[in-house]
């Protein structure tokens, strides 16, 4: 989320057939016991020999006679992406959505993790001290107890949920100018460690951006004291060790902005925003991000800025900025998640919530995000409901859906075959 506190968010493949009628008892039962064997999703078993009757040739046949059982070599292995071709669209849709939910009323998105969704995202300024039962009784309408990713802004400075039951942090401008990494990733920790406690798993942090504008965020600027550094090296250093110390505390990690919001035009969640031209941003801004996957970034976030030189559309939005660069020529493998689709900005380019979210997937995110407010319930079918569409009618690709909701399990550590 871009400024969460300048802004009330609330206001498995069927078996193979059995071969036709033979007339040869003993072929049959062959081909039906391989039959069984292909149909535990992984199993694999030694190639049945083929069966011959009468007497044994005198001299080799000049060419050997065809298998009559299948090739067992060719069983495809369960993976969670095989298993997740089972699935239905609605279900695969579903788990590509985070759920916005006041911390303080979390059993009010019961329905909506009931319906699979992928994750809730707290809002808030001051958690309730039993939101760790709450958020356990909240797991238990997970379908299958898939697990749940429970996400929030716990960045530091004026960007915390839930200081009141984790421990405060500073700003990350604080932290970057006088903190050195060890100390960060030790601080960090602490906290993490807490939020875990609390069921809180994963945080939407830490803001990787350049920039060095000694000020607090505003409507016209993202960064500010979010942000480290106006140095990239500081920041690279500081962003891992943050990263690390999530890690340490048992909390999933989700880097911020990419591609960088330092020096940025404006504030994405209040209108239309440009990053700085994106032949700068592979000087200054890129290399944080790249540390952070070298050091094993679980998930990054995705601006809603227009990167100049990568296209108009904002960068959540932008198979060029998803696909090409950061899967593509950084190498990132993880999950890729929106900033909040609800911005200004994405309105303006013309988008609703709904089209966003069909986009931002066939971009290449992996799950999407959304402000509290208004009907939840309802934004929350919506967005599944378009998605399932845009896959009925051609305009998203089922294996892409497949994809993302393969990396929304994967960051979730959920194995659909174990």
């Amino acid at each position: 989320m871009n400024l969460p506190s300048y802004r009330d968010r609330r206001t498995t493949t069927a078996p193979p057939p059995l071969p036709g009628r033979a007339g040869n008892a003993r072929i049959l039962g062959t081909a039906a016991v391989a039959a069984m064997l292909l149909a535990g999703c992984g199993t694999s078993a030694p190639e049945a020999a083929p069966h011959s009757s009468g007497p044994a040739p005198s001299a080799a046949p000049s060419s050997p006679r065809p298998s009559l059982a299948p090739d067992l070599s060719t069983a495809t292995a369960c993976t969670n992406s095989t298993k997740l071709a089972g699935w239905s669209n609605r279900r695969l849709a579903m788990l590509t959505v985070a759920v916005p939910v006041s911390e303080t009323s979390v059993s009010d998105v019961t329905s909506e993790v009931s319906a699979g969704a992928g994750g809730v995202l707290l809002f808030g300024g001051k958690a309730p001290s039993d939101l760790g039962s709450r958020l356990t009784t909240l797991k238990t309408h997970v379908p299958g107890h898939l697990g749940l990713l429970v996400m929030t802004d716990e960045e530091g400075g004026g960007i915390q949920r839930m200081a009141n039951l984790v421990g405060s942090l500073p700003w990350a401008a604080y932290m970057g100018t006088h903190w050195t990494p060890a100390q960060i990733q030790q601080n960090v920790t602490k906290v993490a460690t807490r939020m875990a406690a609390a069921q809180v798993n994963m945080d939407l942090a830490p803001v990787v951006d350049v920039d060095g504008r000694n000020v607090p965020p505003s409507k016209t600027n993202p960064d500010g004291w979010r942000s480290f550094s106006g140095s990239t090296s500081v920041v690279s250093k500081a962003g891992v060790a943050y990263m690390n110390g999530l890690r340490a505390g048992g909390v999933t990690a989700v880097v911020k902005h990419f591609p960088g919001l330092g020096g940025s035009s404006y504030n994405s969640d209040f209108g239309p925003a440009r990053t700085l031209p994106w032949s700068t941003l592979q000087k200054v801004a890129i290399p944080p991000f790249t540390a952070a996957i070298k050091a094993g970034a679980p998930a990054i976030m995705v601006s809603n800025n227009v990167v100049p030189g990568l296209g108009t559309n904002p960068a959540s939005l932008s198979p060029t900025v998803i696909s090409s660069e950061l899967r593509g020529k950084l190498g990132f493998k993880g999950l890729v998640v929106t900033d909040s689709l609800s911005a200004k900005a994405i309105s303006a380019a013309g988008f609703s919530l709904d089209t966003a979210a069909v986009q931002a997937l066939r971009s290449g995110a992996d799950m999407v995000m959304f402000d509290l407010g208004g009907n939840v319930g309802s934004q929350t079918s919506s967005i599944a409901t378009a998605i399932t569409n845009a896959v009925a009618g051609g305009h998203l690709a089922r294996s892409r859906l497949i994809d993302a909701a393969g990396h929304v399990l994967a960051v979730r550590h959920v194995n659909l075959c174990s």
